[in-house]
């Protein structure tokens, strides 16, 4: 098993690794959207929805932002007042908004899903093949290592790309305005100002990736010796991804809700020029809302994430494994092709 994850081993490139994995956050993006959106309403439902507020659309292991304009013909959505539950909220939004609202914000996050995503699983591959060389006799602890390591990179060169679309997508304004935008940020609070918001996703997606990547690799180790089988199949890949997502997605609930509360905070904290005044730690956020909702806020969303993550996080691997296993079929033939070429 500690070789299916290896480049080296299998013969699979970085080039096909991106490639499975842009297939994989494509068709995971398409699935659970509908979910996420459920998810997103019920955590911020209890705050009012001005024009121009964030709020967050993911794929089960990487997270992309998105903006609503209220009283807009164009907009991702509306609100439909108090929803009483995941399902209540699923028949609210299709009976007052029509069933496309289900996938709103679908477009932004599928152009920031693929790069993100690309990067994610292509760096875990290599830093786990790699690790997993060095770290000898502690190899099967490679993929924890190797999965936090991936969602601080990933995440530190998405941040930047963030905050520039949601800069677009929140105010109409001209590429030379947003970089003199840009420009006076950076001459104000310097370079940190382009990863603002990046530590609350890391503390939660860090933990959440090596948590997840660490159980995943075991659990897919163990069906595979159940089954007697060298090569993960689809079954055993889907029943992984779903198990390890889940349990990584109830030990990180409570800052995916902090996440989520401060970027439903950005838009009207900046429209009533608070966002100096307002502490927007994750501490601080999570205080607020124990003090507003009791400890139970930092749970709202549960089912909703659940479900969402689970298999989201099964339709992503299993499309990656599948991809790579075609390109390691792909690269075996075409291997063996040229041998027989060069014999005759």
């Amino acid at each position: 098993m500690s070789g299916q994850s290896s480049p080296a081993g299998n013969g699979i490139t970085p080039i096909q690794q991106m490639v499975a994995s842009c297939s994989g956050a494509i068709l995971t993006s398409l699935f659970v959207t509908p979910l996420d959106v459920v998810k997103i309403r019920l955590q911020a439902q209890k705050t009012p929805f001005p024009k121009g507020k964030c709020f967050v659309y993911c794929n089960g292991l990487m997270d992309h932002i998105c903006v609503c304009e209220n009283g807009n013909s164009k907009a991702w959505y509306k609100a439909s007042g108090h929803f009483n539950g995941t399902l209540d909220a699923f028949i609210k939004i299709v009976r007052h908004e029509g069933i496309k609202a289900l996938w709103s914000g679908l477009p932004p996050t599928l152009v920031m899903a693929v790069p993100a995503t690309v990067i994610y699983f292509t760096c875990y591959d290599q830093l786990c093949a790699a690790l997993r060389v060095r770290m000898g006799e502690r190899a099967q602890e490679a993929p924890l290592l190797a999965g936090a390591i991936a969602r601080v990179g990933s995440a530190t060169v998405i941040s930047p790309l963030e905050l520039i679309r949601t800069k677009l997508q929140s105010q109409k304004q001209s590429y030379s305005e947003l970089t003199e935008l840009i420009r006076s940020a950076v001459q104000t609070e310097g370079w940190r100002s382009l990863w603002r918001g990046l530590g609350p996703t890391l503390f939660r997606d860090v933990p959440f990736s090596a948590m997840y990547w660490y159980n995943y690799e075991r659990s897919k180790a163990r069906l595979c010796d159940w089954y007697n089988t060298r090569e993960p199949t689809f079954t055993i890949t889907f029943i992984s991804g779903a198990a390890s997502g889940s349990f990584a997605s109830i030990v990180t609930l409570p800052f995916d809700v902090v996440k989520t509360r401060r970027q439903v905070e950005l838009g009207e904290l900046q429209a009533k020029n608070l966002s100096h005044q307002v502490s927007s730690s994750t501490f601080s956020v999570m205080s607020r809302i124990v003090a507003r909702d009791g400890f139970g806020g930092l749970f709202v969303g549960f089912l909703p994430r659940l479900v969402k993550v689970a298999p989201a996080c099964a339709i992503m691997i299993s499309t990656y494994e599948i991809g790579k296993a075609f390109f390691r079929k792909h690269n075996q033939e075409r291997t063996l092709g040229q041998l027989q070429t060069s014999n005759t």
